[in-house]
């Protein structure tokens, strides 16, 4: 499995630590930035981030910043990248199950390490149900 990672410099710490749990898991993976808690715009890791996930070279992605809000709906400008904002296990379970969610945003602000690591479990180990739910996501793409 590869991952992508992102973040803004209020999702940095917690992204350090997903690194840090994705690392001794042996996953693969690519850290987009940003690299430092000093201000920057999220667009500027998320925009790349996407576009690796949307070509294949990743698997997931992992986006992160304050409420998660931003940065996941900049990578949801991406035609084949299906962003989903998840703070709890079950959101999570159901962006993977119903709708196929290629990248998982994360509020750094309102979830604990913890929390972000189960959340990412159930992410990442969670399968697509196909069936009706093709169909719907069958209809998102716009171009």
């Amino acid at each position: 499995m590869r991952i992508a990672l992102a973040s803004d410099h209020a999702g940095f710490a917690l992204k350090e630590k997903v690194i840090e749990w994705l690392q001794t898991n042996k996953v693969s993976l690519h850290d987009f930035g940003c690299y430092t808690t000093d201000s920057c715009d999220y667009p500027d890791y998320a925009h790349p981030m996407s576009a690796a996930v949307e070509k294949g070279e990743y698997d997931f992605g992992i986006a992160i910043c304050s409420t998660g809000n931003g940065i996941t709906m900049t990578c949801n400008h991406h035609q084949g990248i299906r962003a989903a904002l998840c703070w709890d296990v079950p959101l999570a379970d159901f962006a993977r199950r119903h709708n196929n969610a290629n990248v998982l945003g994360l509020p750094a602000n309102y979830i604990t390490v913890s929390q972000a690591i189960d959340i990412i479990k159930q992410f990442l180990t969670t399968n697509f149900e196909g069936g009706r739910h093709q169909r719907r996501i069958d209809k998102i793409p716009t171009a």
